[in-house]
């Protein structure tokens, strides 16, 4: 009788691989719930910032227009790429005000996809996505 090739050496690694792999995409989620028609600006003060895989949060206050403050949780990218692009679990601290420009939930609920922060000094950080294209030269450099 004949053994299953799933119980051979090569058979055991590519199963856990299998495994490894589907647990990874169902960790991940879809950025459907975000409005990417829209993009909110606005002034906040950070509460914390959640450093943490697979997605960082920058919790903020924004005030909202009947005179009241709400905390707003706006995703980010993972540890690894926002240290990449600059970022660190040390860059703001509770208190700073900083200016958010991100994509809002789709349900109105206080989160959002961040697209960029600006920092107290002058510093626009982004969402800790892969950098953009290099600006491009003119012809007087």
């Amino acid at each position: 009788m004949q053994r299953s090739s799933w119980h051979s050496p090569r058979g055991v690694v590519i199963a856990a691989a299998a495994l490894m792999i589907a647990q990874v995409a169902l960790a991940h989620h879809s950025f459907v719930m975000f409005d990417r028609t829209r993009q909110l600006s606005r002034r906040a003060t950070v509460k914390e910032l959640e450093w943490t895989n697979p997605h960082c949060w920058l919790h903020v206050w924004i005030a909202d227009d009947r005179g009241g403050v709400r905390e707003w949780r706006l995703e980010a990218g993972p540890p690894g790429m926002l240290t990449r692009t600059g970022w660190s679990s040390h860059l703001v601290k509770p208190g700073e005000p900083v200016t958010v420009t991100f994509y809002p939930m789709k349900d109105g609920s206080a989160a959002g996809d961040i697209i960029k922060v600006v920092l107290p000094d002058g510093r626009v950080m982004g969402p800790g996505g892969a950098p953009g294209p290099p600006p491009a030269k003119s012809a007087h450099n």
